[in-house]
């Protein structure tokens, strides 16, 4: 199954964070997405038209964390957007980030320039 086609599950913590080599194999299926040096965050920058399109996208991404409970952080400049993902929950990358990641790139397929 395609991690797009996934939902995010509620993480309340007690669980670990991902090992590297997990990491590594989600990492595949993202494309772009890079993972900090301390292993803890996903990022990856997108850049649109303009700033009414990337805040479009922010409010389809808006929507989109509400619906699978899995928020981003982000930051916005004009026609860039910079968004980083983690479980705070457990202080580093779960299932949920690369979920998450794979839906947004999806959504941004249909929006960036």
């Amino acid at each position: 199954m395609e991690l797009s086609d996934k939902a995010c599950v509620p993480c309340e913590g007690g669980v670990l964070p991902l090992q590297p080599d997990r990491v590594v194999e989600l990492l595949r299926e993202v494309p772009g997405w890079q993972v900090s040096e301390d292993g803890t965050t996903l990022s990856k920058g997108f850049r649109f038209a303009d700033f009414a399109g990337t805040m479009g996208f922010v409010i389809q991404m808006a929507a989109l964390a509400e619906e699978e409970g899995h928020h981003p952080d982000f930051c916005v400049r004009y026609d860039k957007l910079d968004i980083q993902l983690s479980t705070h929950a457990i202080d580093g990358l779960s299932e949920n980030d690369f979920i998450m990641a794979a839906k947004l790139d999806t959504l941004a397929s249909s929006n960036q320039r």
